[in-house]
């Protein structure tokens, strides 16, 4: 499993990217974040990936039988978990996520790719 993590920060706002992580993954209420558009978000993946099989709300199966994924969300944070997904269904996702102005946060790593959003 890769997991995909994707949050906002409000205007002026710049914190720890891994404190950040730690406290949604406890679901904890992180101050200086924006809230998302949850469903939109939700609506635009669906779309992307409208030839993937849809195995419940919240996942995707590719019909080709490389890999899966799924989303949790809340209000201020997108997580995707990728199951022997591809690198280009991943860049997909990202791509989608910067549509919102949501970096990814790269746990794994552990870093996040907003060097584009600091330069605006």
């Amino acid at each position: 499993m890769y997991e995909l993590v994707f949050w906002q920060y409000q205007e002026e706002v710049y914190l720890n990217h891994q404190l950040v992580y730690e406290a949604l993954i406890e679901e904890e209420t992180v101050e200086g974040l924006e809230l998302l558009p949850v469903q939109v978000i939700l609506n635009r993946i669906a779309s992307v990936f409208s030839d993937w099989e849809k195995v419940d709300a919240d996942s995707w199966k590719n019909p080709k039988g490389k890999g899966a994924f799924q989303v949790k969300t809340t209000p201020l944070s997108v997580a995707i978990d990728c199951y022997g997904t591809q690198g280009k269904t991943m860049d997909k996702l990202v791509s989608i996520m910067e549509e919102f102005k949501c970096p990814l946060f790269d746990p794994q790593v552990p870093a996040r790719y907003d060097e584009y959003y600091e330069e605006e």
